[in-house]
């Protein structure tokens, strides 16, 4: 093994291309983003595969194996071995590093080749080893993506199985009362603070929590990347405050997802992202929420959203939507046949989330064995 810095072995690309520019063509060559694939273009930047490294961004530092005929958006950086260097060989290396503690800026971070270029890895510059080295991570990878995507099956059979029971149990009936989600809200309030809190709003104090779109999640509240502010920086704290058990729905995509008010601390705070629905007293608010959640209440949030890319709607456009109400009784069995189900949703959540997390462990673990 011989020390290299990483601008000895492999050189740097970068894209000119704006996702804006690509979204909605039609042609034959992916264009890709740090999620994933964006459009499809006429021509490509990319003859034989490479590797991609997000520079700018969510995902900073993330390095991907991308195939060959595509390209890139301005965001990601295109990394091309230098001759006597397998690609998959640098990619691997690569990964085994983490590139983000090189990251400038707070708004928008970013990384430079520049910078991290200078890293000093171990590498073979046997070109024999090299590719063997390649065999032996991808029999091992495929073996732990195996482990991954068998879980994620199960998981996404059991999604399924709810999505269809769903559909099924609460598709309006002969019988069922029509009621306007307006009708039956206590009080409802839109979301103030979004676009318009400044940066200084944001603070490290944990006072009040600010739903935003990514913390409402399929399966409930989501905590991850949850922004603070505090009660001082609130003008209309009265009418933005969300209550536990209050329903928070989103605006925008995916527009009429709901999720129950988490009960625990901090207070939470809407954004301009979401609405809440606080439910008149009597009503069974599980059901309610399966009832938003139903493939029948987002169809009718879909007929009426505005915008193209980036749709929405409104508290006056939800509230105007229709619930469906059995009896009291059968709407308690329909939620404990739901709540039911939903449980062992979360729990093969809970377990692919492990599963993923201990595979990404233990790929980083077998990366660090071959190159440190």
């Amino acid at each position: 093994m011989k020390e290299l810095r990483i601008k000895d072995i492999c050189d740097k690309g970068s894209s000119n291309l704006k996702q804006k520019d690509v979204e909605g063509k039609n042609g034959l060559y992916p264009v890709y983003g740090a999620s994933g694939i964006i459009s499809h273009i006429d021509t490509y930047h990319q003859e034989a595969n490479y590797i991609a490294i997000v520079k700018d961004g969510s995902g900073i530092g993330r390095v991907t194996f991308m195939p060959a005929k595509s390209s890139v958006i301005g965001t990601m950086q295109y990394i091309l071995p230098k001759d006597g260097f397998n690609i998959n060989y640098i990619g691997y290396c690569l990964q085994s590093l983490d590139l983000s503690k090189y990251k400038q800026g707070a708004a928008i971070p970013h990384i430079y080749f520049r910078d991290y270029g200078e890293r000093v890895v171990k590498v073979t510059e046997d070109i024999n080893e090299q590719q063997s080295i390649v065999d032996y991570l991808d029999s091992a990878f495929a073996k732990i993506d195996a482990m991954k995507a068998n879980a994620e099956k199960r998981l996404n059979e059991a999604k399924a199985l709810f999505q269809a029971s769903l559909k099924k149990m609460l598709e309006p009936k002969e019988g069922w009362e029509e009621k306007k989600l307006g009708d039956i809200a206590e009080d409802s309030a839109d979301g103030p603070f979004g676009s318009n809190l400044k940066k200084e709003h944001y603070t490290t104090q944990k006072e009040v929590r600010i739903i935003q779109l990514s913390n409402i999640g399929e399966d409930g509240w989501r905590e991850e990347n949850t922004k603070y502010t505090t009660f001082e920086h609130l003008k209309d704290i009265s009418r933005s405050e969300v209550e536990p058990n209050d329903i928070v729905i989103a605006k925008m995509m995916p527009a009429g997802r709901a999720i129950l008010c988490p009960s625990h601390e901090p207070k939470f705070v809407l954004s301009s992202d979401a609405v809440k629905i606080k439910l008149k007293k009597g009503m069974e608010t599980r059901f309610i929420l399966h009832s938003i959640n139903s493939p029948y209440f987002r169809n009718e949030v879909y007929e009426n959203v505005t915008g193209s890319g980036r749709v929405r709607t409104s508290l006056t456009k939800l509230r105007a939507c229709s619930i469906f109400l059995p009896p009291l009784s059968i709407q308690q069995s329909i939620v404990a046949t739901l709540d039911s189900l939903k449980s062992k949703v979360d729990k093969l959540q809970e377990n692919y989330d492990k599963i993923s997390q201990e595979c990404d462990a233990l790929k980083q673990a077998i990366l660090r064995q071959v190159f440190e």
